[in-house]
């Protein structure tokens, strides 16, 4: 088993976030409230409650050296916290938008962020001294559909979207007297904010959780028709590939190495993605150990297993090429994991332990240490 930490926060949790030195802990009890708990003698206490927001909190991100929380929330709004003392104090952000924002994530140098939202636009946020307030220029007009997630590459400038019109795109944010020139490098030397570098339309459905490898020479994201992306070389011509495999869709991944991705979703249990020597994608196996759900009375007769193989699936979700005698489903968690992250990293940049939180209640950790077969990716 290589989930090494089970916490149960709440009934249902849609965001979390991790403290710098990973002693706190800062997540959404699927409200409008932002709660941090601490690590204290090997119980976690409730030490802060962050009450700004109108309506659920999308998306929380901690940013791991200047210890700032950035929220964003339904209610179109967003704030950045700032640890004063014993209080956090929120700065207000000027984010300018109609719809909800369903995202947020710093980009590597913290001298910005990004909110994804529901108006079809991307919010790129600096800090104005003046005003002592966080602006933002808006990346209009290239989504035909909600922004679902953002990701920073390394160099600070390119930022990755998926949208739920199933394209990933790949924008410039450089911005003059924020960033430097000598950042601007790749594809993007000679981009101006705004500029779409790529359109990468693989996907026929939704598309969620696009990251980035540690080295920003690939990137990954899902649809919600059970498939995951890999692209390299990204420019006019990109090179991609796509793994479909026969279990429930995913909503997130984590690279924890250039050729291993974690992804996590609707089946509720990690799914193990990695390249061979030749670079091709494939799915290894699950990480957590799987439940055994019996297809007896309980869960209908063999007319409903045959009434479900005749639509392509079973009622629980999974195709369904033969008729098996029990179903595999689930481990650690209890219903959809919408969020993973880094929680402890190498010195060669490899994810050593990352943790996962869904509609469970549940933030668990896991361990890819004693993962023997898995460690020729890592």
């Amino acid at each position: 088993m290589s989930a090494i930490a089970v916490n149960q926060f709440a009934q249902c949790i849609t965001c979390h976030a991790w403290s710098p030195d990973h002693s706190m802990v800062a997540f959404c009890p699927n409200n409008n409230e932002v709660h941090i708990y601490r690590l204290s003698q090997d119980k976690w206490e409730k030490v802060h409650v962050l009450e700004k927001h109108d309506q659920i909190v999308s998306g929380i991100d901690w940013s791991p050296r200047s210890n700032r929380i950035v929220t964003a929330s339904h209610d179109r709004n967003s704030y950045v916290w700032n640890l004063e003392g014993s209080e956090w104090v929120p700065t207000l952000v000027i984010l300018r938008l109609n719809r909800a924002a369903l995202c947020v994530q710093w980009s590597p140098k913290e001298n910005k962020f990004a909110v994804g939202s529901g108006a079809k636009t991307v919010c790129i946020c600096y800090y104005e001294q003046e005003n002592n307030w966080w602006v933002s220029k808006l990346i209009r007009k290239r989504h035909d559909s909600s922004v679902t997630s953002v990701a920073w590459h390394p160099n600070n400038i390119l930022l990755a979207t998926t949208s739920a019109d199933g394209k990933c795109r790949i924008f410039s944010t450089f911005i003059k007297g924020v960033d430097t020139k000598d950042s601007r490098t790749g594809p993007s030397s000679d981009s101006k904010f705004g500029e779409q570098i790529v359109q990468l339309d693989l996907s026929f459905s939704w598309a969620f959780g696009v990251k980035w490898s540690p080295s920003g020479n690939t990137l990954a994201y899902v649809g919600h028709n059970s498939m995951i992306y890999f692209v390299d070389e990204i420019g006019p011509s990109p090179l991609a590939q796509n793994v479909a495999f026969r279990d429930l869709p995913l909503r997130d991944v984590l690279f924890v190495s250039e050729r291993m991705v974690i992804g996590v979703g609707y089946d509720c249990n990690p799914m193990v993605f990695a390249a061979d020597e030749r670079g091709i994608w494939s799915f290894i196996r699950f990480l957590g150990e799987r439940k055994t759900i019996s297809s007896g009375s309980k869960y209908g007769s063999q007319f409903s297993e045959a009434f479900g193989k005749l639509y392509g699936q079973s009622k629980h979700g999974l195709s369904n090429d033969a008729v098996e005698p029990s179903r595999s489903r689930g481990g650690i968690h209890d219903n959809c994991i919408n969020c993973i992250l880094p929680f402890r990293q190498s010195e060669i940049s490899t994810v050593m332990r990352f943790s996962t939180s869904g509609l469970d209640g549940k933030v668990v950790i896991w361990d890819l240490g004693n993962q023997a077969d898995l460690s020729e990716y890592l």
